[in-house]
């Protein structure tokens, strides 16, 4: 059971809140959109143009139009801010996710990342770690980082 299903669970015996069941792929959405929210903090900040940038990612991948993709953006950075790391982001994205969508979302965080026309060390870092705990070896992560920040297109798939 992912995390934040367990978390409802608790509330839901312990506070007595209504335990409305979860969807799934919402929560495979906001997992993967608070991933690359905190990509772009990982610096301290969100600056304007990462917001920027993740609002032109998000719209069609996972909102309709940039004016939810920023909204979605803003329920991101608060899941990501009650979540301990990555790895527990890459954990409720789920293992199942196919190939080709994780290779998706690593290029998305490889171009949040460049997002101010370059990638610094905390952020290659973290980037790199992303695609290990995505199941990725060296070669596929340095593939899908050459790809991203040559401003190739990337895999249209939306993370489940």
């Amino acid at each position: 059971m992912p995390l934040i299903a367990r978390l409802r669970a608790y509330a839901a015996e312990m506070f007595g809140a209504p335990a409305t069941p979860p969807d799934p792929e919402a929560e495979q959405h906001l997992a993967a959109v608070a991933l690359l929210v905190h990509v772009a903090r990982v610096d301290g900040t969100l600056a304007a143009v990462e917001r920027d940038r993740l609002a032109r990612l998000l719209t069609h991948r996972f909102a309709p139009d940039e004016a939810r993709a920023r909204a979605l953006i803003e329920r991101a950075i608060g899941f990501d801010n009650e979540t301990r790391d990555v790895a527990e982001l890459v954990e409720m994205i789920g293992r199942d996710v196919p190939e080709e969508e994780r290779r998706g979302l690593l290029g998305l965080a490889w171009a949040v990342a460049a997002a101010d026309g370059q990638v610094h060390e905390f952020e290659d870092d973290l980037v790199w770690r992303v695609g290990q705990l995505l199941g990725f070896d060296d070669a596929a992560i340095t593939a899908t980082r050459a790809v991203a920040l040559a401003g190739l297109p990337l895999p249209q798939v939306p993370v489940r």
